[in-house]
């Protein structure tokens, strides 16, 4: 299945608590931090949430 890679370009300070926790499980705990997930709708939907903290990096 095809992976996307996430990177948190933003500062977590200041946010609502369920967008910290949904960075959380996404894996970025850390500004400039890179994961790597399967790119399922479940993902894409965490994503989507925090778009304005995280860019998503081409393959």
């Amino acid at each position: 299945m095809a992976t996307i890679k996430i990177k948190q370009t933003k500062s977590r300070i200041g946010a609502p608590k369920d967008q910290k926790k949904t960075l959380d499980a996404l894996g970025l705990t850390k500004m400039q931090r890179v994961v790597e997930h399967e790119d399922t709708p479940s993902i894409r939907g965490l994503v989507r949430k925090v778009q304005h903290l995280v860019t998503i990096i081409d393959n």
